[in-house]
């Protein structure tokens, strides 16, 4: 029996299973596509203001507390505890949405979901740790795709279920508890990692990826599940060598890997091109996910649950789709992203603001679910990008660092948005006017990125123009 744990424990394949299975189990929930329909149904009985003025921006609130300390304590303690902890979060959010009443429980519902978006930072870094950099592309494929899978699985199982069985939400919740289950016991027979990107690393750093392997480490979070130009000399370098845990006291330590991440962070945005592409990716992922997570209370305001047929689970398999064909189809373009870039951000941001902006003029419930569509295919065909001009060019460290700041820009700009146009506390607007708002934030993004392709294009013509003159004089 030793003899056959030897080469199981040591082999990249153990870890990778389990891990997709946790991952597939996670992601595998077909009720998620109807909670509005839930708790605004005869089990809940909420109103549809109460779910959006009062439950949902608590998980907005939940994440941006919850995001930095458990990014550090992700990595402080090896990935393993921080993916038990989201399962436990998990199996006591669904527990609650089956058998707690109330706005105050539903809130409480928000606020564990909230730790489980702040810890799936774990599920993309674990797997790093345990294998060596030859399998890093490998692994992500297998890592992202299980969970495109899983999360197409689930919805297209929910529609079915609603539509043709006619089975209610509280069993697809029941059957949500059960998945989430069986993830939280995959994750404890996952190997402890014996280091982490930052708290624990080896005394001498391993080679730091290339191009390929960058984009592998890099696209773990294209879409989710994260789901990225250096400066000539700061960027080129990896992360200075950190000391072993125990060469120092443990705040020591701390205080030495915290100033270490501060001063990557100085020369990743050091570069203007990695600065304006992840100011695009904080802007951008902030009105996408209070998009994702109001969109439900849109569709159920055209087209009330109670009295219309629901196609949620539907319209959801065919926007991962879409985003997961979109997002393939990047690797196949050839761009001169440098020239093109930020002209493409421009352009499929414009189609996102007109999606938005579709969403809010018409009353049409089959215009809203196509307007998604087209909203979800741009935002992740641009996202892929995104990590591919970032990650490229950074060290696995510096990519996940940049990744965590970047989110958590983002969810700071949202949670200005939901205190704002979404809280009871704030404006409190109508779901069909917040679609407004978004549908006139993403015109903002594109004037942005459009005025800036203009100036990048025009500053390369007249740099190459001068150049030929120049060549050509006497």
């Amino acid at each position: 029996m030793d003899c056959w744990k030897g080469p199981i424990s040591h082999s990249w394949i153990y870890p990778t299973v389990i891990i997709c299975a946790n991952g597939f189990f996670t992601t595998m929930r077909p009720s998620e596509s109807f909670l509005t329909p839930y708790l605004t149904g005869p089990d809940k009985n909420l109103t549809i203001e109460e779910v959006t003025n009062q439950i949902l921006p608590v998980w907005t609130y939940s994440y941006l507390a919850l995001l930095f300390p458990v990014f550090l304590l992700t990595d402080y303690v090896r990935y393993k505890p921080v993916l038990l902890l989201q399962g436990t979060s998990l199996i006591v959010t669904w527990l609650l949405l089956l058998f707690a009443h109330g706005v105050v429980a539903m809130q409480l519902v928000e606020f564990f979901y909230g730790m489980v978006t702040a810890t799936e930072v774990a599920y993309y870094a674990y797997i790093y740790s345990v294998v060596s950099t030859q399998h890093y592309q490998r692994v992500t494929s297998y890592c992202r795709s299980v969970t495109l899978v899983a999360a197409t699985v689930a919805a297209v199982l929910g529609q079915l279920l609603v539509s043709l069985a006619h089975v209610s939400y509280f069993y697809l919740n029941a059957m949500t508890l059960a998945s989430v289950s069986l993830a939280f016991l995959c994750a404890f027979f996952l190997p402890m990692p014996q280091r982490s990107m930052f708290f624990h690393r080896k005394g001498a750093p391993e080679p730091l990826a290339g191009p390929d392997k960058g984009l592998a480490a890099g696209t773990a979070h294209g879409p989710s599940s994260c789901p990225e130009e250096r400066s000539p000399d700061a960027a080129a370098r990896g992360p200075s060598p950190q000391p072993q845990a125990g060469s120092a006291r443990p705040q020591g330590h701390m205080l030495s890997v915290l100033l270490q991440l501060a001063r990557d962070l100085r020369d990743c945005y050091g570069s203007r091109k990695l600065l304006y592409w992840s100011l695009w990716w904080a802007l951008a992922t902030a009105g996408f996910n209070q998009v994702v997570n109001y969109v439900q209370v849109l569709w159920d305001w055209r087209a009330p649950s109670h009295s219309s047929a629901v196609y949620n689970g539907a319209v959801e398999a065919i926007a991962t789709f879409l985003g997961s064909a979109t997002s393939m189809a990047v690797g196949y373009v050839k761009v001169n992203w440098d020239l093109s870039g930020e002209l493409a951000l421009g352009i499929f941001s414009a189609l996102d603001a007109g999606s938005l902006l579709l969403m809010h003029f018409t009353d049409n419930i089959w215009a809203c679910y196509a307007g998604y569509l087209v909203f979800k295919a741009c935002y992740m065909l641009l996202i892929t990008i995104a990590t591919f001009q970032i990650a490229v060019n950074l060290s696995m460290e510096r990519y996940a660092l940049m990744f965590g700041f970047n989110n958590f820009v983002a969810l700071v700009i949202q949670t200005i948005l939901t205190v704002v146009v979404v809280d009871s506390r704030g404006l409190g607007l109508d779901i069909s006017t917040q679609f407004l708002i978004y549908g006139s934030y993403f015109t903002v993004i594109t004037g942005i990125f459009l005025i800036r392709s203009m100036h990048t294009i025009i500053s390369i013509k007249c740099r190459n123009t001068s150049v030929a003159a120049e060549s050509t004089a006497p």
